[in-house]
């Protein structure tokens, strides 16, 4: 097997790893009442760490067989390859929106990383990497606080994934420094570089599992799949001398492609926040709720929040309209 064959099929898997991961950290974060974001007594949550520590490593041993520039769009599969896995494993269905955001946040991305170039690419210094890592830690605590600031449920997880996609996009930049300055000699003279890497890692970890619970898979998983290597090209082109292909033509190509895949993530957040027409009550009369996590193309019903109003529809038999009023201790009924 040629090395290029090799490093495609190890970033083949690598996707299918990281896509696995995400549908057990969906399902851990849709069933367990427990923490949200470190539900450590869920051997299913542990399993999805062996996942990406997997998807993790299968991607590092491709970019060894391969290039850069094809590796990198391969890893944007991941959600492509999630939601029939999705479908297929746990009957999460994706409807035609989620497909749609789905392709064009993928088609975009691999558009934009294959325009990114490193032939230019030097080392952070250390100034530089200090300024780095606080700057990260502020964007990212200013995306939590605004997390718990977003009313709708869905609109909360896409920023914790921001901020997830954030952690783990800089967290490559460290461990693309660690990389090219590490020698046998002197094991750990990088030790602080390592220490906020592993502090990125855990963090986009945490935040990732969050951002799963309510929105679905879809929403979540394309927002860190996109952000993460966005930003990781914004610093490879800012602090590492990084540059498009094909110049000023590349450049407007790589805009449009961001665009791209800024519009495939708007779809997939609009198909979480859409409630389907079929999820209405039969009598046409109801409404779906303002608030809480709406039904999207993946199959989860509209839950209403406690007091709100809810029209049942026509019940059959005698008595065919009853009007239902919840209180706090009784239930009360009147034809």
């Amino acid at each position: 097997m040629s090395p290029l064959l090799l490093s495609v099929l190890l970033a083949l898997v690598s996707a299918v790893a990281y896509a696995a991961a995400a549908i057990v950290q969906e399902r851990v974060a849709a069933s367990a009442a427990g923490p949200r974001y470190a539900p450590l007594r869920s051997p299913a949550w542990w399993g999805s760490v062996l996942l990406n520590g997997v998807g993790a490593t299968l991607h590092v041993a491709a970019l060894a067989y391969g290039p850069l520039s094809l590796v990198q769009p391969l890893g944007a599969l991941t959600i492509v390859f999630a939601l029939p896995m999705a479908a297929l494993f746990v009957g999460r269905r994706a409807g035609s929106r989620a497909w749609r955001g789905a392709v064009m946040a993928t088609v975009g991305l691999a558009g934009l990383l294959s325009l990114t170039s490193g032939a230019e690419a030097r080392s952070l210094a250390d100034g530089d990497r200090w300024l780095l890592a606080g700057c990260t830690f502020a964007v990212v605590a200013a995306l939590f606080a605004a997390a718990h600031l977003v009313g709708r449920s869905v609109l909360r997880s896409v920023v914790l994934a921001a901020a997830a996609g954030v952690s783990f996009g800089i967290a490559s930049v460290f461990t693309k420094s660690v990389a090219e300055e590490w020698t046998p000699g002197a094991p750990l003279a990088q030790w602080t570089a390592l220490l906020v890497l592993s502090a990125l890692a855990v963090t986009g970890l945490l935040l990732s599992q969050a951002s799963y619970r309510g929105a679905g898979l879809a929403a979540p998983l394309a927002t860190v799949t996109v952000v993460n290597p966005v930003v990781a090209a914004a610093v490879g082109l800012t602090l590492f001398g990084e540059s498009f292909r094909y110049g000023t033509a590349g450049t407007v190509a790589a805009l449009i492609s961001g665009a791209v895949a800024a519009g495939g993530l708007i779809q997939l957040t609009l198909d979480r926040m859409t409630v389907p027409a079929e999820s209405l009550p039969a009598s046409g009369q109801g409404r779906a709720p303002d608030s809480g996590p709406a039904a999207g193309s993946e199959g989860d019903p509209a839950r209403p929040e406690v007091g709100q109003g809810v029209d049942v529809g026509a019940v059959p038999g005698t008595r065919p309209y009853l009007e239902v009023q919840v209180r706090s201790r009784a239930v009360a009924g009147r034809s």
